[in-house]
């Protein structure tokens, strides 16, 4: 623990001694409600919630909820909480981290601070880090809070919005964090009020919160659509990348006086620890030459830049059964914290497409953003956020400085009395491999349990190989084969069986010495073919008949899993973060069981080859000189202290990152806020008349002044183009031309004839169709204006680091330039709004109750209401239009499309066109100013 922790630790001591008192009043409290009947205990949640409506605070009725918790526990599961487990439901509720040792049974404790957080009825999400926990918790722990009579939801990837509304109606959710952050982007997407499904952030429990809060906050979630990029561009840049050869950059003395930088070697240069690569100018002309180009450069959108760097990453950094895999035909992303695929989830800025290009899959389509928030901005919006783990002390400065948490490292039940290992080097990756091999069967053959963690998939089928030579039957638990997860860990601790668990896959399952009865039972039962949903009687009666074999085995197993040492823990690479490798370390020497752990380095891993440093150097070339065989490790303090160093360095770096996608976000987050605020003031139809007239006003001013300022001489004022824009954004070629006149009676006229507009329009509808009709379109022109204002972002973002070149701060010129760029999208947008709803027509289809009035709506203006390119597209429209077909990609605001018109049955081509819509001649003009000029 690091200076910076311990100063800012002080007083967690204070805090402990304070939760110790509390412990003895809920001890003390335990015999009254042992006394109460099932109904009576129930009935005090009622008594709760009136004395927290008569003014009575949460902190006040803590000791009596906890002792009901703990009572409520006893008779549904059969667990009773610990002291500690007591304490840690305190720091919980007081909106800390409660740091928890492996098997202290945290689930158990997030009851606690969950069920008196759940008494004003506001709602509480648990976070898990997957749905296999979250439906198992809300299962287990469900029991509990439906035995006081509270309700609880589950969420699970893929479910129907009218199953999560009520799962978040309930006061306690189970979900992911994923699942929680895109239901928040989603509701600020509905175009109804009634399809949200979110009630509020009131307070969260983040369960594995270094792993949500830390590993997973480095990528932003993203809602996205379809885009428009070519399979094939992608495929031709990983044709054009590949056989490359990598180079180094020569050393260059930058304090030298007139000497040039040599030349690099190679045709790209790489940079692992700095996850970064680039083409040389030899590799350069490889690639022109290759696509047929004659200088990539030259294209000013940046475009094909983006897809060579992005080929280049995925030929050369990104390799298959590490950081992704392929099954069925689909990349999909391994989570490199937990060794999880990461379903739906996609790597962006065409990365994701260029690996699929590059394994020779289904190149889907390039997504444009829609919506997108950190998971750091999304925690912050809960008013109270708290957070369990078996580490997180390592990074409490970072939870301090992003979430405002505090770490409350809470003791553990029985004392630890795991025997940890110094760190065993060898030479070569080939040489530590053998050594595990070696050290897993001299403890598989004498009946102790081993969990063997590996950094990737590819390690771990690369000892599995080994394993299989050497005749001892193992599990295999990584991205591949994640659905028997649970149950492979869950038996990990059996009598001689070995486990090898990419990373830490399988946390929030707890590894029993001996073995876990349920989770055999279930297996065996589940092995007669008997299901559970089909023949639940007959799944309940053999499933009891197997538990009651099961408890025998595993508690006879147990005792010999004991004598032969308890559960070895074997790392065979450090990770990057020390907090993984604690975690690794955690699953042994649970509640006081015994336990040994060991690490095995070589000098080959990338970690010591790309952090390590001289110190690993001289080690090396200490090794190579003395002629130390292969087989012969170093085990030595300092070179754990070395690794720790590398690790301290690498963890810095991912800081830096998080920190970097945190503070871009945050340029966003108060423009988030602010559209998702508007959206919701038009969804819950708040003084809905009072802003539309807020909006004429403002949009006349504006434009007013853009023609005729206030402090413009009569020379200077652009009446003609004042009218030009009245007509345009009415679609009323008769639009008033108006006088030289002061500024103010001129605004004044010209709101007045806008106003005036507005009003025929609304006789013309009605009020309930008009009202309908302003609420789409203001979601609609929003939501476009937003989604191609996140999209001119990411341009922006990717680009905006060359500024530093310039010696100018990327962070300011971002903030800059997007402060302007929000600034004219609040302008403009309802100017968008103005102009779609006063030339809009609104047609009844012959449909007995359509679902919304822009449903059957066609749009006689430009058709991009964002006001780009509208003459092009326009003029694109009527030609196509005049060729008998439809263009694509013309949908404009408020779901209309520029329309292809068909002969009626008279044979007539302009029977059904409306008197305001582009002529279908292709003239350009409208309908009833070109051949609808002589018809009534």
């Amino acid at each position: 623990m690091g200076f910076v922790s311990k100063l800012l630790s002080f007083g967690a001591d204070k805090d402990l001694k304070r939760y110790e008192k509390m412990v003895v009043k809920i001890n003390d409290l335990e015999p009254t409600y042992e006394k109460m009947s099932d109904e009576e205990l129930a009935h005090q949640t009622v008594l709760f919630r009136e004395r927290y409506e008569g003014g009575e605070s949460l902190d006040s009725m803590l000791p009596e909820a906890f002792a009901v918790v703990r009572e409520a526990s006893k008779r549904t599961l059969g667990l009773r909480h610990f002291d500690v487990q007591l304490i840690g439901g305190m720091a919980l509720h007081e909106g800390q981290i409660a740091e928890m040792k492996t098997g202290e049974g945290k689930t158990l404790v997030s009851t606690l601070a969950g069920y008196l957080n759940a008494i004003p009825a506001k709602g509480v999400h648990i976070v898990t880090v997957n749905d296999y926990l979250a439906r198992r918790d809300s299962e287990q722990m469900g029991r509990i809070y439906h035995f006081l009579g509270m309700t609880v939801g589950l969420l699970q990837n893929g479910m129907q919005l009218d199953l999560k509304r009520p799962a978040y109606q309930a006061d306690v959710t189970y979900g992911t964090n994923s699942e929680f952050g895109f239901d928040y982007l989603r509701d600020n997407m509905v175009v109804r009020p009634q399809q949200r499904v979110q009630r509020g952030h009131a307070y969260a429990i983040v369960d594995e919160v270094d792993s949500i809060l830390i590993d997973e906050a480095r990528t932003p979630l993203i809602i996205s659509g379809a885009g428009t990029k070519s399979a094939d561009t992608y495929k031709k840049f990983a044709r054009a990348v590949r056989g490359l050869t990598r180079g180094e950059e020569p050393e260059f003395d930058v304090m030298a006086v007139g000497a040039e930088r040599p030349e690099p070697t190679g045709d790209f240069i790489m940079d692992e620890a700095k996850h970064t690569i680039a083409c040389t100018e030899q590799g350069l002309e490889k690639v022109e030459q290759r696509l047929g180009i004659d200088d990539i450069y030259a294209d000013l959108s940046g475009q094909l830049v983006n897809h060579l760097q992005q080929a280049l990453k995925a030929q050369y950094m990104f390799h298959r059964d590490k950081q992704y895999v392929v099954t069925n035909g689909e990349v999909k992303i391994v989570d490199e914290f937990t060794g999880r695929i990461m379903e739906g989830r996609r790597y962006s800025e065409g990365l994701h497409q260029a690996i699929e290009a590059k394994e020779g899959v289904l190149v889907r389509e390039e997504n444009q953003t829609l919506a997108t928030i950190t998971l750091q901005n999304y925690f912050r919006l809960y008013d109270k956020l708290s957070g369990m783990t078996g580490t997180a002390l390592t990074e409490d400065a970072e939870f301090r400085e992003i979430y405002n948490l505090a770490v409350q490292v809470i003791p553990p039940n029985k004392p630890v009395i795991r025997k940890d290992n110094d760190d065993l080097v060898y030479r070569t990756i080939d040489a530590k491999f053998n050594a595990v091999a070696d050290d897993v069967a001299a403890r598989h053959a004498k009946g102790q349990p081993v969990l063997v963690g590996t950094v990737s998939i590819e390690s771990s089928e690369r000892l599995s190989r080994l394993l299989n030579k050497r005749g001892i039957r193992h599990e295999v638990l990584n991205a591949k084969y994640h659905e028997r997860e649970a149950h492979i860990v869950a038996q990990a601790g059996r009598l001689g069986a070995v486990t090898i668990a990419t990373n830490m896959a399988g946390r929030g399952t707890d590894i029993l010495l001996g073995g876990n009865a349920e989770e055999l039972a279930r297996e065996e039962t589940l092995a007669l073919g008997i299901d559970p949903v089909e023949s639940p009687d007959e799944y309940k009666r053999t499933y009891m008949e197997k538990y009651t074999e099961a408890r025998e085995i595993c508690a006879s197993e147990r005792e010999k899993v004991l004598a032969a040492g308890g559960l070895t823990v074997i790392g065979t690479e450090r990770h990057e973060s020390r907090r993984i490798d604690n975690q690794l370390r955690g699953r042994s020497g649970r509640q006081g069981d015994p336990g040994e752990t060991q690490f095995y380095l070589s000098l080959e891993d990338d970690l010591m080859r790309l952090f390590g440093g001289d110190r690993m150097d001289k080690v090396g070339a200490m090794m190579q000189r003395y002629d130390m065989p292969d087989d012969q490790p170093i085990q030595n303090k300092i070179i754990s202290k070395a690794v720790e160093g590398a690790q301290h360095k690498v963890e810095n770096i991912n800081f830096s990152m998080r920190k970097n996608v945190l503070e871009y976000d945050d340029v966003m987050n108060k423009q988030r806020q602010v559209i998702y605020a508007e959206r919701n003031k038009i969804l819950d139809g708040k003084d809905l008349a009072g802003h539309i007239d807020e909006v004429i006003d403002d949009t006349v001013s504006r434009c007013v002044q853009e023609f005729c300022a206030v402090d413009s001489r009569s020379g200077e004022r652009d009446l003609e183009g004042l009218h030009k824009w009245l007509v345009e954004l009415t679609g009323n070629q008769d639009a008033p031309e108006f006088g030289d006149e002061d500024y103010e009676d001129l605004k004044r006229d010209v709101l007045s004839y806008v106003d005036t507009c507005y009003e025929q329009k609304s006789e013309r509808l009605g009020e309930n169709l008009m009202r309908d009709l302003n609420t789409q379109v203001m979601l609609r022109v929003i939501d476009t204006r937003w989604m191609n204002y996140l999209q001119e972002m990411d341009y922006l973002k990717q680009g905006i680091g060359l500024r530093g070149f310039g010696q100018r701060d990327p962070l300011v010129e971002y903030k800059s330039e997007a402060f302007a760029a929000f600034h004219t999208l609040v302008d403009t947008m309802y100017e968008d709004y103005l102009r779609t709803v006063l030339r809009i027509e609104v047609r009844q289809a012959p449909k007995p109750e359509p679902p919304s009035a822009l449903d059957h709506a066609t749009y006689s203006g430009p058709s991009d209401p964002d006001g780009a390119s509208t003459l092009r597209r326009q003029a694109a429209a009527n030609a196509a239009n005049a060729a008998g077909r439809a263009p694509q990609g013309t949908a404009g605001a408020a779901g209309s499309t520029v329309r292809t018109y068909r002969k009626d049955e008279s044979g007539d081509p302009y029977a059904n066109v409306g008197r305001n819509d582009p002529c279908p001649c292709g003239s350009g003009k409208k309908f009833k100013n070109c051949h609808g000029k002589d018809r009534a």
